[in-house]
């Protein structure tokens, strides 16, 4: 009946569980509430709504409480576990979500869910619908008929008359019998004892139903089955009475109340607003009507010049830069928006090429014309990512002043631990506004086309709605900052910082092309030795690259005790290799290949090719909003994953050279995690040891193995240094005891030893996890904030995870707080000494400088004064110095 109205039944609870266990990963709003079965259902329902279409539409939940069959059967579901913890918060919010979508629910105590899935859909049969149940429980096969179907949506499997023949042999009426005999371990449905599915479907081929099988047990030849359905005949049919689905649940409704209506739009937004679900936010906020706004092209001398009036009068405006490139220093400029005011803005085109363009301003004429006003100090600008406009204005020759916002520098700020801080997300987020996509601009794939293409009455509106939005999100933002106490950070750190990395970024650093060349040949050479050495190891040849073939390696061939099981099988991650390498020789080689294919193709044969043609430099960003705890990030490339402990990451480090006659300065921090630890905790030992010069690794050892200095071995200043920062890192008696391959038990006492003798630290560490659990966030030296959503959490793991957390946060976030401070006022001391020497590279606590010659001496003392005193603390602050003709012989 292809044109009979089509009902669809939604199975709520089992997907509530589908979707809490679908998505492992810890997922949270900044509050705390877990949100990862909210998130999961709510693209089931995105689902099932757009890519089914239904014309009714219901959903059924299972009630509190017991029901008939419990009454019947004490024992019905009785080893289920509990809700998990973390779903039990969920639940409410996703009614909350079902009413939003206006679902109408079924639900009455006493009764299933699938029990109302059987009756509606039997009573919508009748009346000559087309039902598709929506769930994973095969359960509910039994309700299969020609104009019934399940569909399980998750796995994009549809299940009819003719599937469930093909898969049991009988037609879906007569599972129910199956189910009686083989029982169901999951709801605790007995059975009859030694009969599987197999069985259970050859004897109702054979019998046709549970009651004709007990009727003719003496026909069965087996004599072990024939005395366990002798035994167990009202236990079978016990069984049979739990498995079926009740089809007469006495409800009273019209089926027409089920028809899909208009969803609760706004009360969805607010709820995704609360949830922080930005792509679905996105996609559920509608565009606002654009026609009112002011926006308008600039493409006449008095009309520019009546808008640099317009901005001088308004003392502060947002700008936004429309370019050729996403990338800075390969960027030229396109256009120029401005606004100083809500709803209004200016765009300036300056070099669009498409026909039909109109004549436009002069590039040089506008920049010349606008840079008075870009370099003066008393007007306040504000941007997002101020930092790519700083750059690509400093290429055209504008040293923009007068920056005193920049919307993404806030929004992360506010709450660092948001994954997303663009400017469509944060509107989203705080003006309820949904702009246009820069994709919806240019396109996509082949059909892309460049900025300078797109017409000009279309980039008008695109990019002085950026400029507006950036104006109007920085009035929202700045009382937002100020109330969480960040204004100074904002202002003297993050802000000042942005130009100090446009400045590195802008430098760049050289790369020794032929070097990389050679190292690849070398390294390919050592891959294919590797790869040898592997098959011999295995014994035969295999795709070195198949987890799945290397899976069959270890476990099958090899016979390795397997260590994690993953949906796909028997993991080979490298947590897993380097725990078998303790067993078998392949798994270590394994974990070299893998090291060393990942750093030739990210590394060695990469970095040539990012080297800027206009500078023939590579120019890697600094990333200020990524990291949760204020770390900075550097990615295209990543200079920050090189490894420092190993001779292939030395040896990249080599092709990292300076222009000829100049050398490397490596200026890097001495234990500042320690050093910070000493000054936070204020334990009076530790703050002695840095005070005295001591090596802290020997001063511990010395404690948790109760020995003399002079009879510390390299061994044991090796498990004293894991503990030592192990300690900031919040570590077990576990994980140092994995980590060092000892016991617990002596794992357990080297920390007990270790907080021994800096007892304070163990205070320390008490109070900050009891601080952050009472305010819900923690704070670095400078206030800086990470919020710690995983300690509301009820699962144990997850709430250890947050207080480990909870630890390291004040200690890297200061650390990242210091070497910020000190990149400042290094710039600004290199500048105001007009030194040619430039600041290139920032990677954890260490700065790389290019350095001329005989300003050496010069650097040496400013970079190791600045460092040293960029802040009073308790305990001395040490800074190595190194120089050499490439980074690896300067670090």
């Amino acid at each position: 009946m292809p044109n009979s109205p089509h009902l669809y039944l939604i199975d709520g609870s089992s997907y509530i569980y589908r979707a809490f266990f679908a998505i492992r990963q810890y997922l949270s709003n900044s509050k705390g509430l877990p949100t990862n079965a909210i998130f999961g259902f709510s693209n089931m329902l995105l689902k099932i709504l757009k890519e089914e279409n239904p014309d009714y539409l219901a959903i059924a939940f299972d009630p509190k409480g017991p029901t008939f069959r419990h009454e019947e059967y004490k024992e019905y579901k009785a080893q289920r576990p509990d809700m998990p913890e973390d779903l039990i918060p969920q639940i409410p919010y996703i009614f909350k979500l079902v009413d939003g979508f206006n679902i109408p629910i079924l639900m009455k105590e006493g009764y299933e869910a699938d029990d109302f899935i059987g009756t509606v859909a039997r009573k919508a049969e009748k009346k000559g619908f087309r039902v598709t149940i929506i769930t994973g429980d095969k359960d509910l096969f039994q309700l299969i008929t020609k104009d019934v179907i399940v569909k399980d949506t998750m796995k994009d499997k549809t299940h009819d008359l003719k599937t469930v023949k093909e898969r049991f042999g009988v037609e879906p009426s007569r599972l129910v019998e199956i189910m009686a005999l083989m029982g169901d371990k999951i709801d605790n449905i007995p059975g009859v004892p030694g009969i599987g599915e197999k069985t259970a479907i050859e004897l109702i081929k054979e019998f046709g139903s549970t009651e004709n099988l007990l009727k003719n047990i003496e026909k069965i030849k087996k004599e072990k089955l024939k005395e366990n359905l002798e035994n167990n005949k009202e236990q079978a049919l016990l069984s049979k009475r739990l498995c079926t689905i009740d089809t007469n649940v006495p409800i009273d409704f019209d089926i027409e109340e089920l028809k899909v209506m208009n969803i609760k739009k706004e009360e969805l937004i607010e709820l995704f607003k609360e949830l922080e679900f930005s792509k679905l936010l996105k996609e559920f906020t509608t565009k606002k009507d654009v026609s009112e706004k002011r926006y308008k092209a600039i493409l006449k001398e008095d009309e520019l010049k009546d808008l640099i009036e317009r901005l001088k009068d308004g003392g502060e405006f947002a700008i936004d830069l429309e370019t050729t490139h996403k990338e800075p220093m390969k960027a030229d400029i396109v256009g120029i928006s401005l606004s100083t005011k809500k709803d209004e803005a200016f765009y300036i085109p300056v070099s669009h090429e498409y026909p039909s363009a109109p004549e436009q301003l002069k590039r040089d004429f506008v920049l010349k014309t606008l840079k008075p006003l870009l370099e003066d100090q008393g007007i306040k600008k504000s941007g997002q990512n101020i930092k790519y406009e700083i750059m690509v204005l400093s290429n055209a020759g504008i040293n923009i002043q007068g920056v005193f916002f920049d919307t993404m520098l806030a929004s992360y700020l506010i709450n660092p631990s948001k994954r997303n801080h663009n400017l469509e997300n944060i509107a989203l987020e705080y003006l309820d506004y949904k702009m246009t996509t820069y994709k919806e601009i240019v396109g996509t794939g082949k059909k892309e086309i460049g900025f300078h293409q797109v017409d000009i009455e279309t980039a008008t509106r695109y990019s002085a709605e950026d400029a507006d939005i950036t104006f109007q999100l920085s009035n929202v933002l700045s009382p937002l900052i100020k109330e969480k106490e960040l204004e100074d950070l904002l202002s003297q750190v993050e802000l000042p910082l942005a130009r100090v990395l446009a400045t590195i970024e802008k430098n760049g650093v050289r790369i020794d092309g032929n070097f990389l060349r050679e190292m690849s040949k070398s390294l390919k050479l050592e891959l294919d030795n590797l790869i040898s050495k592997i098959y011999e190891l295995a014994g035969i040849d295999f795709n070195i690259n198949s987890p799945i073939q290397l899976r069959e390696i270890l476990f099958d061939k090899l016979k390795l005790t397997p260590i994690k099981k993953t949906k796909t099988g028997y993991s080979t991650d490298v947590d897993v290799l380097e725990r078998l390498a303790l067993q078998h020789e392949l798994p270590a080689e394994m974990l070299n290949y893998r090291l060393l294919s990942k750093l030739k193709s990210t590394y060695v044969d990469s970095l040539s090719k990012l080297i800027n043609p206009r500078t023939g430099r590579i120019h890697t960003s600094f990333n200020q909003t990524v990291t949760a705890t204020g770390r900075l990030s550097s990615s295209n490339p990543n200079l920050q994953n090189i490894p420092i402990r190993t001779e292939v990451g030395r040896e990249i480090r080599k092709a990292f050279i300076p222009d000829h006659g100049n050398l490397f300065l490596s200026a890097d921090y001495s234990q500042i995690e320690l050093r910070l630890l000493a000054h936070l905790s204020e334990d009076k030992d530790l703050i002695k040891a840095f005070e005295q010069g001591e090596d802290i690794h020997t001063s511990t050892a010395r404690e948790i193995f109760g020995v003399f200095p002079e009879m510390v071995t390299p061994d044991m200043r090796r498990s004293a240094k894991a503990v030592n920062f192990g300690i900031i890192y919040g570590i077990s008696p576990f994980g140092l005891s994995k980590q060092l391959n000892i016991s617990q038990k002596d794992a357990k006492k080297y920390i007990e030893g270790y907080f021994h003798k800096y007892p304070k630290v163990k205070e320390y560490i008490e109070d900050t996890i009891k601080k952050t659990y009472d305010m819900g966030y923690t704070t670095t030296i400078l206030n800086r904030r990470r919020y710690i959503p995983e300690l509301e959490s009820k699962n144990k793991n997850i709430r250890e995870f947050g207080e480990r957390t909870a630890i390291n946060t004040p200690i890297q976030g200061s650390a990242a707080d210091l070497i910020k401070l000190a990149m400042i006022n290094i710039h600004d001391r290199i500048k105001k000494k007009s030194l040619k020497s430039k600041m290139i590279l920032q990677v954890h606590d260490e700065l790389v400088f290019e350095v001329i010659e005989d300003e050496m001496e010069t650097i040496k003392n400013l970079v190791k004064k600045e460092m040293e005193g960029v802040m009073e603390m308790k305990v001395p602050i040490s800074v190595d110095i190194n120089t050499g003709k490439n980074w690896n012989e300067a670090h």
